[in-house]
């Protein structure tokens, strides 16, 4: 769904701890992560840590879309 709106997004699917890969990216600094787990995947949520903010918390994956997309469109302006 971010890849369709033009967001560029990767999936780290390496078979470490959520907190190492947490870790690494902020190392990284990588603006946002996306923690999707099964309980997100069925409820359709993700579970957000912004960079800046830390932990931001669970939210549906749309608003997420819609916040991001909103932040680029700002950025642009």
């Amino acid at each position: 769904m971010l890849q369709q709106k033009g967001i560029r997004a990767e999936v780290d699917q390496r078979n470490e701890k959520v907190g190492y890969k947490i870790r690494e990216a902020q190392m990284e600094k990588i603006p946002y992560m996306l923690v999707v787990g099964a309980k997100e995947e069925e409820n359709r949520t993700v579970s957000v840590r912004a960079r800046k903010e830390g932990d931001v918390g669970a939210m549906p994956l749309e608003d997420f879309v819609g916040r991001i997309v909103s932040e680029i469109e700002n950025k642009i302006k």
